[in-house]
C-alpha cells in the first residue's frame, strides 16, 4: 500500500507503510524515531485560541501526527487576520474560526482525529474542555483565560506552555504542574486594565506568531515523548525580538508564597463568576462589568487606542470608535460595547482593546 491509496470515503489509508511514509523525516529523528512516532499518535493536544500562534501551532501538531487535536475558539475569521493566521484565506471571512481550521487541517492529515469546538472558553466549560489532554498549548489573547488553563493543569497536572506574541516579540514558557513554576508564579496576579500590550493596540509582525509557534509545538514534543526534564524546579521562558534579532532565556523559579502551585488556590477556576456580561434592553449592545474591582487611567488608555480609532475622553468615560465597533469604558473597568448581542464577541472586542 501506498501513501496515494484512499478508502472509499476518499481518506488516504493509515497503514504501517502509509505512516513510515508520511512520517520520515521525522522518525529517522533520533530525538523521535518509532516509538516517539507512537506517542504522537497515542497523545491528545489542545490548542486554546486559533489566532495568528494558535493557527501555527495546530498546523504543526497534525502535521507531526499528533493522534486528537482538539481545537477551541470562540470568533470568526476577519479581514485583518489573514496578515498572520496561515490557516484561513478570504473564502473563510464571518466563519468560525475553529470550524475553518478543522478542514483544512482534515485535508493536511486525514488519519488523525481532530474535534472543534466554536465556544467561548470560560468557567463553565473549561475543565470538561481540556479533559484527558496530554498536553496545553496556549494560543489565547489574554491573561485572564491563561489564569484559568493554569488553575485546570495544575489541579490535574496537565503540562501545558504559555505563549504570547505583540509587536515585534514574543515569549514561549513550558509549565510542568509538580515539577516547575507554574504561570502565576511568573504572573501573581492580573494586572490593571489598560496596562497590557495588545495585537491591537501595538500591532503584530507576521513573522513573529510561527516562530513563537515552532518553539511551543518542540516543547509540546519534548513534553510528549517523555524528553522534557525540568531541573530543580527551574523553568526558562525564552523572550524573542524578531526585529532586533534578539534571543533571551529567562529563568523562573517557583515563587514560595505563589497562590496556585504552592498554596494550592484555584482563584479563577472556583470563582463564583468571571465577570458580568449583560445584554442592554431594547439596545443593540452588551455590558461587562469586570469580576473585581479596579480603576483604569483614562488618560493612558486615550494615548493608546488614538492610533485605532477615534477617541473621545469625558471626565467618567472614554469612548472609543472603529469603523466596525464602538465601546464606552469606565474608570471602574465597566464597558458597553455597541453593535452586537453576542456576548462571546463583546468579550473579545473587551480583552483586544481593554487587554484583560
Amino acid at each position: 500500500m501506498t501513501l496515494t491509496e484512499k478508502d472509499e470515503t476518499g481518506s488516504v489509508l493509515d497503514s504501517q507503510n502509509s505512516t513510515k511514509n508520511r512520517y520520515c523525516r521525522q522518525i529517522i529523528l533520533p530525538e523521535i524515531g518509532t516509538e516517539g512516532q507512537r506517542r504522537f499518535k497515542e497523545s491528545r493536544a489542545v490548542i486554546v485560541g486559533l489566532g495568528a500562534t494558535g493557527s501555527s501551532v495546530a498546523n504543526s501538531l497534525v502535521r507531526a501526527g499528533i493522534g486528537q487535536v482538539v481545537l477551541i475558539d470562540r470568533d470568526l475569521v476577519e479581514l485583518h487576520n489573514l496578515q498572520r493566521q496561515i490557516l484561513y484565506s478570504e473564502e473563510d471571512l464571518n466563519r468560525p474560526k475553529a470550524v475553518a481550521a478543522a478542514e483544512i487541517l482534515r485535508k493536511i492529515n486525514s488519519s488523525i482525529e481532530i474535534e472543534a469546538h466554536v465556544t467561548d472558553f470560560n468557567i463553565s466549560n473549561a475543565e470538561k474542555l481540556l479533559s484527558g489532554a496530554n498536553v496545553v498549548l496556549d494560543g489565547t489573547d489574554n491573561l485572564q483565560t491563561r489564569f484559568l488553563i493554569n488553575d485546570i493543569c495544575v489541579k490535574h497536572s496537565i503540562p501545558w506552555i504559555y505563549a504570547g506574541v505583540v509587536g515585534t516579540g514574543g515569549m514561549v514558557m513550558p509549565i510542568l504542574p509538580g515539577k516547575t513554576p507554574c504561570f502565576r508564579c511568573l504572573v501573581p496576579s492580573l494586572p490593571g486594565p489598560g496596562l497590557l500590550q495588545t495585537c491591537d493596540i501595538a500591532g503584530v509582525l507576521n513573522t513573529m506568531p510561527p516562530l513563537i509557534a515552532s518553539i511551543e509545538c518542540t516543547l509540546a514534543y519534548q513534553i510528549l515523548t517523555g524528553q522534557f526534564d525540568p531541573k530543580d524546579e527551574i523553568s526558562y521562558m525564552v523572550y524573542i525580538d524578531g526585529w532586533r534579532n534578539t534571543f533571551d532565556r529567562v529563568a523562573v523559579g517557583r515563587q514560595p508564597d505563589c497562590p496556585c502551585c504552592v498554596q494550592g488556590q484555584r482563584d479563577f477556576l472556583d470563582a463564583v463568576s468571571r465577570e458580568m456580561v449583560t445584554s442592554l434592553c431594547g439596545r443593540d449592545a452588551i455590558q461587562i462589568i469586570p469580576s473585581s474591582q479596579m480603576e483604569i487611567t483614562l488618560e493612558d488608555l486615550e494615548i493608546r487606542l488614538s492610533r485605532l480609532g477615534e477617541v473621545r475622553l469625558h471626565p467618567y468615560m472614554l469612548t472609543f470608535r472603529t469603523g466596525t465597533e464602538e465601546i464606552s469604558i469606565f474608570r471602574d473597568g465597566r464597558a458597553i460595547i455597541k453593535g452586537t448581542k453576542d456576548e462571546a464577541m463583546a468579550r473579545s472586542v473587551y480583552a483586544r482593546y481593554i487587554g484583560l
